[in-house]
């Protein structure tokens, strides 16, 4: 059985994750913001790169040997046997056209998997955080998932449709469920405290996902990718209510 994490490394987590927030604020909905492209075509603004230089900075004093994994920066080798995960923007398209469902990623991983995982939506005031048997929270409030059992009439979401192939977009559309873009972390944490019931992404790198198996095991739901394994590095996820996760894996195509 996975030990329980400390409760101050979860308390640090969020406490982190809301600093890098309150940064992200001072930029929302600037008409100054200045975006540029990044290598890969995606968009990136000051609020990332000084997001994430905030955390960064933060765990070299605390924890100078812990390693470091970001969206914008070079990884830092671990020298604890433990690295956090940062993506200290997540949702950058949402954020330069001022739409509030942005958020701060930040996960803390150990020798047994992801410990802490928190989904920080400063734009609205909510911050969704687990740490390994703590349970899961809502701004201190305990949270789970929702308790549908009926795959028609439950509602999944997603970060876009690009990446959907059109066969796994009509199985999808025929099921009778109610297919939202309610995307990025701000959907996972809808599964989490239970306002939808799964929660998808085709296409998603580590950053993206790594709070996540966290927070839904300790909401009492259930995160894997599109093959049914529970990690957030093979690039597909789904997020479920946990009733309704192998019926959405069996839709979705199953093993990739």
């Amino acid at each position: 059985m996975a030990s329980r994490v400390d409760p101050e490394l979860l308390d640090e987590a969020v406490t982190l994750a809301r600093r890098a927030g309150e940064l992200t604020l001072q930029h929302f909905r600037s008409a100054d913001l200045r975006v540029t492209e990044k290598g890969d075509g995606t968009p990136v603004t000051v609020a990332d790169r000084d997001a994430e230089r905030l955390i960064r900075r933060d765990l070299a004093g605390r924890h100078p040997g812990d390693g470091v994994v970001g969206e914008e920066e070079d990884e830092k080798p671990s020298t604890s046997g433990r690295r956090w995960i940062i993506d200290p923007l997540d949702g950058t398209k949402a954020f330069i056209r001022g739409v509030p469902l942005y958020a701060n990623l930040l996960a803390v991983e150990d020798e047994e998997g992801i410990a802490v995982g928190v989904i920080n939506l400063p734009a609205l005031g909510e911050t969704v955080y687990a740490g390994r048997g703590l349970g899961c929270f809502n701004n201190g409030i305990p949270v789970s998932v929702s308790r549908r059992t009926a795959l028609e009439g439950s509602y999944l979401s997603t970060s876009g449709l690009d990446d959907w192939d059109e066969a796994t977009l009509r199985r999808v559309n025929r099921s009778g469920l109610h297919l939202r873009t309610w995307g990025d972390g701000y959907g996972y944490a809808l599964v989490a405290t239970g306002r939808i019931e799964a929660m998808v992404d085709p296409v998603a790198a580590l950053h993206d996902l790594a709070p996540m198996p966290v927070i839904l095991a300790e909401a009492e739901g259930r995160f894997t990718d599109w093959s049914g394994r529970c990690t957030p590095a093979s690039g597909t996820g789904l997020a479920t209510n946990g009733a309704l996760h192998d019926r959405l894996l069996e839709l979705l195509g199953g093993p990739q």
